[in-house]
């Protein structure tokens, strides 16, 4: 027998541009205010029954023939962790709201929620929220076009100069949209609505936007055998008092019932329970139920799940149960292998935490020599300081436990996003630092000029001022002239009484060389530069991103003294 379900719908997009705060408004809650650093930090959902909806958008729903049940909104966390919402195949959800802070556009996390739902072929809308902090924007209590219609036309021009610009970026992506209103083809154009999570304009023409989809383009996905057994995906592990630990699960297909053998697994092995405990989400509550249809948020209530991992696949297993086995571990096998012969150490405390990073990760090349599900322990380090190259002697971890080494950089937190700027951070100093090791041993480029009157011995050694003029100036590096005549080595660096090894651009100094005598070899106002081989200016050229702009450009003037002698110096 077919049914149609709920449609389920993800909210993703950038940290703070609102997802929860939409959600908030649609179910008359507040959990934004408790997630840690006001960001959503485990992926929650809720079901939205068909009478909220209707009741929020009033007649413009009104004499229309709604077939879905009500909507299965999951909020996800603004790093884009919403890969774990998948099942073998492609995405879990149906569609995806990407909600934009009209007024910030475009972040980084926006487009990594936009690479994603690509990659798995996702349909979505825009939310482009925040219109109510567009200076001298008026909420009326009526329909979004007309409230827009009657603002003031300086901000009727400064919402639709946002919009446009939400359009072009999109059109740059290689994505066709336009505001909801405008919208010629929805097959073929992105709808983009303009609200506000807190006072409520735009919010029933995103929910009336996201049914009328559906229903046009949805409606087979949205068919389902009633009586075929559930699968589904586990969002959370909670302690539930009275109870112990309890699974909260996306029922995305089929049907699960009070009784019904399921199987799960976690690192090592299958988890094989019978439920005693059923429960479904209707609104803001979970109801004690004895079956569930998909697609619905449930909670269920059974023995040994203490070894349980958010993110796994669930599966009603009162039949097949082997073959439902060889499923789930073929379907994280891609997960918790090995990737590569050398790279990073990863750690998460579920499978979709895990999933989020190492797709991150792999987004900006970055190798992953291992990843897996639980707290950092002594073998994760052995392991990091193993590879060979220092920049891979560092472990990321998401909501684990650690074990601290100094030998190996961890950075872990509860908050996606910041562990992977921390990491970038970390990494492009600690390549900096790799490279100036290896630059310290190579000579650097400096130019500096003969003081005119400022002789203070002729020879033996020879000492007279030298002003500074590109680089810095170093003790034991040999001279070339401006003419290509080489000189000896720098033997000391002096200023104002104190002796320097070094010297940067700018700076008035006296200098003293061995074997050369002032009024024969060397004289006032000549320029010298730092000599060098062909095979260390090959060096300093491929490390041109350490050198500073000064340095750039002693070295291409010392590059033509030597060309000037042998045109294939230094090619």
């Amino acid at each position: 027998m077919l049914k149609t379900r709920s449609l389920n719908c993800v909210f993703v997009g950038h940290v703070d541009h609102g997802k929860t705060s939409l959600l908030d408004r649609i179910r008359g809650t507040n959990i934004a205010k408790n997630e840690p650093g006001l960001i959503t930090q485990s992926i929650s959902a809720y079901n939205i029954e068909l009478k909220t909806i209707e009741k929020l958008c009033g007649h413009l729903l009104k004499d229309k023939k709604i077939k879905i049940p009500g909507i299965l909104a999951i909020d996800s966390p603004g790093h884009a962790a919403f890969t774990n919402l998948r099942k073998r195949g492609g995405s879990l959800s149906d569609i995806a709201v990407l909600v934009v802070d009209i007024n910030e556009g475009f972040k980084p996390q926006t487009l990594e929620a936009l690479e994603i739902l690509k990659q798995f072929k996702t349909p979505f809308i825009v939310a482009a929220n925040k219109i109510d902090l567009i200076n001298g924007y008026q909420s009326r209590d009526k329909i979004l076009i007309q409230n827009i219609n009657e603002q003031n036309i300086n901000v009727k021009k400064v919402l639709d100069g946002k919009v446009y610009r939400l359009v072009e970026k999109f059109y740059e992506l290689g994505f066709e949209s336009e505001r909801f209103d405008r919208v010629t083809d929805f097959s073929k154009q992105i709808a983009i609505v303009p609200l506000s999570a807190k006072t409520g304009d735009g919010i029933p023409e995103l929910l009336m936007m996201l049914v009328g989809l559906a229903q046009k383009f949805l409606e087979k996905e949205l068919q389902i055998e009633v009586d075929k057994p559930g699968k589904g995906t586990i969002l959370e592990i909670k302690d539930e008092k009275g109870f112990g630990k309890t699974l909260d699960v996306i029922l995305y297909d089929g049907k699960i019932k009070e009784g019904d053998k399921i199987i799960t697994t976690n690192i090592n092995e299958i988890i094989e329970t019978k439920i005693r405990g059923l429960f479904k989400l209707e609104g803001k509550k979970f109801i004690k139920a004895r079956e569930v249809n998909a697609a619905s948020a449930i909670k269920i209530f059974a023995p040994g799940l203490d070894e349980a991992i958010a993110g796994m696949p669930l599966r009603v297993a009162n039949e097949d149960i082997e073959k439902l086995k060889k499923e789930i571990k073929q379907e994280i096998e891609e997960v918790l292998i090995e990737t590569d012969k050398a790279g990073i150490i990863v750690k998460a405390e579920s499978l979709g935490s895990l999933e989020a990073l190492i797709f991150l990760l792999r987004e900006k090349n970055i190798r992953i020599k291992r990843a897996g599900i639980g707290e950092i322990g002594k073998k994760d380090i052995l392991d990091a300081k193993s590879d060979k190259d220092e920049v891979n002697h560092v472990i990321l971890g998401f909501n684990v436990d650690e074990v601290k080494d100094n030998e190996v950089k961890v950075i872990s937190g509860n908050i996606i996003y910041k562990i992977l700027e921390d990491f970038e951070s970390w990494l492009l100093n600690k390549s900096k630092d790799i490279e100036l090791k290896k630059l310290g041993k190579i000579i650097r480029p400096f130019k500096f000029k003969f003081m005119p009157g400022y002789i203070f011995r002729q020879s033996n050694p020879a000492v007279f001022g030298a002003d500074i003029l590109l680089g810095v100036l170093k003790t034991n590096v040999a001279l070339i002239r401006n003419d290509g005549i080489l000189f000896p080595e720098v033997r000391q660096i002096q200023h104002e009484g104190k002796s320097l090894n070094e010297a940067e651009h700018g700076k008035q100094v006296a200098v003293s060389i061995q074997g050369v005598v002032v009024g024969r070899q060397i004289n006032e106002g000549e320029v010298f530069y730092s000599d060098m081989s062909e095979d260390n200016f090959r060096k300093l050229k491929e490390m041109k991103k350490l050198l500073n702009n000064d340095e750039i450009q002693a070295l291409k003037e010392i590059a033509e003294i030597k060309r000037k002698h042998n045109t294939l110096w230094g090619a």
